[in-house]
């Protein structure tokens, strides 16, 4: 495309801002700003400052339905890292919003359809770097604004313990690889519950690390103060492994501050629970949809915890009802600037831009009708607040964020773990495509009310398996301060040693 505009572009953008200027004044303006389109020229020449690709891989194929039995997989290439360090011997699948360069992405949509990155996030690196081997690309939703797993155009993902039911969204695919075996660990994003819910939903461990831990760079985002990467495992052991691996600053991402380092998370999983002071969260229970069954088995996971020695109570946090609201308010008005009208980053932050991925994802605009109900109902519901409401709402709900934050602290500064449902049901069918598109947009967005509120204050906060429901995995959700994610480590380790639990 070339730098310098038509006239007719100029005046196209003089109207979406606002200005009706006229022809005199639009051809004054055009040659006022002919040595600034000289400086662009000057800026398009240089290359793009970013990381080596070091680790040879190719671009891979779409798995046969022989391989994809669960339609968990977008794209199969391996990569081998490093012949020694700490994932020698482990499979690592992607997410699909995850950077891997030469190998295709699409994170869900048919408009992202052909991308192939450029660059390895950071996270992929320090696999490689570990020793790990990088099996591929997992299919996860559109754009990732979905709770459910049929939002993806390739069809649903389903849940490995009953087929037709949803594997949870939006880190879908990774749930299923490693509930099924078919890796060892998987890597997802959470913005809202994306890796908590599949892991509850899929019978497996999922950590949302707190925010900025695990570095964000070279991921397709939502919103920066709501995006978290982390480590989607079979086991507690696993989890921590993986999670020392990515965690730490990377000088990329800016969501990142000086206490985001890792620390020995293996340590703690031989502590036992011994003298754990646990929260049991009164408001995590008792939604409206809530299944008796799933609150069942998260009482008596407390219950086996007092008998391994944590001393346990009911502990009660108000404003944990306020906090989907908050996060609806952010997500909304986030995605719709950031995403989707700032294609993809934005602006404003020192961070890695993916150049490529920026001029890919702009392709939207063109193709409007093939975004997701969920999503477009969250740009309308954006676009209406950040235009007509000037913003306020994004603003005043990041304010009232920090309220929330300090009414969790309040609790943790006396106890070690919160601790609740992870969702308030077990998986729920996927909905038939013949589904009245309201169903299908409830099943996007209707389970977030535990795990939303976390994405909002940014604490860590793991998905442990704890039992069967009807036939489906339920998952306990253990919340604790910023950067203590050892003590997750060391609670869900014991509660896991004391589990009989039936894998796959």
């Amino acid at each position: 495309m070339p730098i310098k505009p038509t006239l007719e572009q100029l005046h196209a953008v003089s109207e979406e801002l606002g200005l009706d200027l006229g022809q005199e004044e639009l051809a004054l303006f055009n040659d006022l700003l002919k040595p600034t389109f000289r400086t662009y020229d000057r800026l398009n020449a240089l290359p793009d400052y970013l990381p080596e690709v070091r680790y040879p891989r190719t671009p891979g194929h779409r798995p046969s339905p022989a391989e994809n039995q669960h339609n968990a997989w977008y794209v199969l290439s391996p990569v081998r890292g490093a012949p020694a360090g700490a994932l020698v011997g482990k499979t690592v699948a992607l997410k699909d919003t995850i950077c891997l360069a030469g190998v295709p992405m699409m994170n869900g949509s048919t408009t992202l359809e052909g991308y192939i990155p450029d660059v390895d996030a950071t996270v992929v690196v320090r696999v490689l770097d570990a020793g790990g081997v990088i099996l591929g690309k997992t299919n996860c939703e559109h754009f990732c604004l979905s709770a459910g797993s049929h939002t993806n155009p390739t069809g649903p993902t389903h849940n490995p313990y009953r087929r037709d039911h949803t594997s949870g969204g939006s880190s879908s695919g990774s749930a299923v690889v490693v509930a099924c075996g078919e890796a060892d660990m998987a890597l997802g994003g959470d913005q809202g519950g994306s890796i908590r819910v599949p892991a509850a939903f899929c019978g497996i461990v999922g950590m949302k690390p707190t925010h900025g831990l695990a570095p964000y760079t070279g991921i397709m985002p939502i919103e920066m103060s709501l995006d978290h990467t982390g480590p989607m495992t079979r086991t507690v052991a696993d989890n921590a492994l993986l999670l020392e691996v990515i965690a730490g600053p990377d000088g990329l991402d800016p969501r990142q501050d000086a206490v985001s380092r890792p620390v020995d998370y293996l340590a703690a999983l031989g502590l036992g629970a011994q003298g754990l002071r646990i929260g049991v969260l009164r408001e995590g229970f008792g939604h409206p949809e809530a299944n008796a069954g799933v609150e069942a088995k998260v009482r008596a996971s407390a219950a086996l915890l007092t008998r391994l020695g944590a001393i346990v109570e009911d502990v009660s946090v108000p404003m944990h009802a306020l906090g989907p609201s908050l996060w609806l308010s952010i997500a909304a008005e986030g995605a719709t600037e950031a995403l989707m009208k700032g294609n993809v980053f934005g602006s404003g932050w020192r961070g890695l831009y993916v150049t490529s991925l920026r001029r890919a994802h702009a392709g939207w605009r063109a193709r409007p009708h093939e975004l997701s109900d969920s999503l477009k109902l969250l740009m309308l519901l954006g676009q209406y607040f950040s235009k007509h409401h000037s913003g306020r709402f994004y603003a005043k709900a990041q304010n009232i964020s920090r309220a929330l934050r300090a009414a969790y602290d309040e609790q943790l500064s006396r106890i070690d773990v919160l601790l609740m449902p992870t969702t308030p049901v077990t998986a729920p069918p996927i909905p038939p495509q013949d589904a009245p598109r309201a169903l299908s947009i409830f099943r996007a967005l209707g389970v977030l009310n535990n795990t939303s509120p976390f994405n909002v204050t940014g604490h860590p906060a793991i998905s442990v398996p704890c039992g069967m429901s009807d036939g489906l995995p339920v998952g306990m959700m253990l919340v604790a301060k910023h950067h203590d994610e050892a003590t997750l480590y060391r609670a869900a380790a014991a509660f896991e040693a004391a589990l009989e639990w039936p894998k796959l």
